[in-house]
């Protein structure tokens, strides 16, 4: 990786949800995954708040800002398929 690049991309994902029970879940479930480092390309921080999640994306390029995007998603959508398991019991 280049480290002198010449910039860089910064963001913040916010997902919301319905109790504050299940952003504690959801923040507990993504924890492990993102406290593996894969890469010095791009970090991803979490925050846990009332009902959301924050996510703090900072890369060093493109292609890794797409990838963390794609974790953010990909994590997300596991949370959301768990929650409509749980909601159907």
């Amino acid at each position: 990786m280049n480290q002198t690049a010449s910039f860089f991309i910064k963001s913040k994902i916010e997902l919301a949800f319905s109790k504050p029970e299940l952003s504690k879940f959801a923040y507990n479930s993504f924890l492990p995954e993102l406290n593996s480092k894969r890469s010095n390309r791009s970090v991803i921080n979490v925050k846990l708040s009332n009902k959301s999640l924050l996510f703090y994306v900072k890369s060093r390029d493109i292609t890794a800002y797409r990838a963390s995007m794609n974790e953010i998603i990909n994590l997300g959508k596991i949370i959301e398929d768990t929650i409509e398991i749980y909601d159907s019991i």
